[in-house]
């Protein structure tokens, strides 16, 4: 009689699924697991740095731009997401928007700068070279303004800084136009040819 071989045990398939939570703490874990040591690089630890030069020599001991790869440190760099309030501080100083964000928050603080009479009756057009352009409603509201222009400067350069506004040019009001259409005839006055 042959040989019987010895009993083995039985050969076991692929295992059943298990039940999954429904918030998904096994699927989390199983994953944490499998990725754990799977790191081929191995963490360095880079000493705190203070100073600005010693953080761009830090970042670039870590491979910023070289092709090394980028590990990251336990502390705060230049790739780290940097508070608001500190970039739009940076953004603004880099393009140079600080004086004209001054100047957009005088021109909406008029009224409260030149006073409520004058403010409800004269509006600030614009801010170049040193020259303030401020149109008012009427020819008398102009000729106020051109008397108090000397104190108006002086109130705008302690908001902006000495030297910002030099003159202040007042216009009056917006004289009417009489030109109505796209087209006129060649050589003529306008409404004015009618009068007389």
């Amino acid at each position: 009689m042959a040989d019987l071989p010895e009993e083995t045990e039985p050969v076991e398939g692929p295992e059943e699924p298990e039940e999954h939570r429904p918030d998904g703490l096994d699927l989390a874990r199983s994953l944490t697991l499998g990725t754990a040591g799977s790191s081929t690089t191995p963490a360095r630890r880079i000493p705190r740095v203070g100073s600005d030069a010693a953080k761009r020599k830090a970042f670039r001991r870590r491979g910023g731009g070289r092709g090394e790869p980028q590990l990251s440190g336990a502390y705060p760099d230049g790739r780290d997401p940097q508070a608001l309030t500190s970039e739009l501080g940076r953004l603004i100083s880099d393009r140079g928007w600080a004086l004209d964000l001054k100047v957009r928050g005088v021109f909406a603080r008029w009224t409260e700068i030149v006073g409520p009479e004058i403010g409800a009756h004269s509006t600030p057009e614009s801010l170049t070279d040193g020259t303030l352009v401020v149109r008012t409603d009427s020819s008398a509201w102009a000729t106020q303004l051109k008397l108090l222009a000397a104190s108006v400067v002086k109130r705008l350069n302690e908001e902006l800084g000495d030297g910002t506004v030099m003159i202040v040019e007042v216009l009056g009001p917006h004289a009417p136009s009489w030109k109505h259409g796209r087209r006129k005839a060649p050589g003529s006055r306008g409404p004015r040819d009618t009068y007389g």
